[in-house]
């Protein structure tokens, strides 16, 4: 059973650098689309409109396999990790976006005429006034959006990245015992899923006190 176990944790590196790594460019991403939607230039709200919609209205799955079994096979040359990384990164930065916009309108409006008020630029209204506020009422959603992310990062295997449901698939098909073999797979996801949380709640208890003050 030792022996098992070991195999199954294999995948568990790629899961965590998966999740990260689509989380980090997701963030930036997100930032930068919600911007967009923001923008007094109205071609830059319409295209940050459509990615999104676009992006949102398609399931993960399918992005996948477009990327990996599409471009990858007849225009670029891509592994399955980056496959992956690549359309869990697209869906992520359209998902940031929404949960950013949604606290950016969180934020209010006398904030704004506050920092407008004191003469501040745009970038810093934004960077010192604003971006603080947004991002601490976007933490509860982006938190269970990472955790959302972490299980989703399961559909990779479909794609073949050695990820923890790829070696419990592969070794459930070795063994023949699937119970016990998932069974471990999903506790793996679920411990996994706790320090997220649980940092995501110290660190708003932590931002709500502090703007208590």
């Amino acid at each position: 059973m030792l022996a098992d176990f070991s195999y199954i944790i294999r995948g568990l590196p790629w899961t965590v650098a998966l999740t990260v790594s689509a989380l980090a460019v997701g963030t930036i991403l997100g930032l930068v689309l919600m911007l967009m939607r923001r923008s007094k230039f109205w071609p830059l709200r319409l295209l940050a409109t459509v990615y999104i919609n676009l992006v949102r209205g398609i399931p993960p799955l399918v992005w996948l396999f477009v990327i990996f079994f599409g471009l990858g096979t007849g225009y670029i040359t891509i592994n399955p990790f980056m496959a992956a990384l690549t359309g869990f990164g697209m869906i992520a930065g359209a998902n940031m976006a929404e949960i950013f916009r949604g606290g950016m309108m969180a934020v209010h409006h006398g904030q704004f005429e506050a920092a407008e008020a004191l003469n501040l630029s745009r970038y810093h209204a934004f960077k010192d006034v604003v971006a603080p506020q947004m991002l601490r009422v976007s933490l509860p959603s982006a938190a269970s959006y990472a955790i959302g992310l972490l299980k989703d990062s399961a559909i990779a295997s479909a794609i073949g990245v050695t990820e923890l449901a790829y070696q419990g698939s592969q070794l459930s098909q070795m063994t023949f015992r699937g119970l016990e073999v998932f069974a471990v797979v999903a506790l793996l996801y679920i411990l996994l899923s706790l320090p997220v949380a649980w940092l995501s709640r110290t660190a708003d208890i932590y931002l709500r006190a502090k703007v208590a003050r």
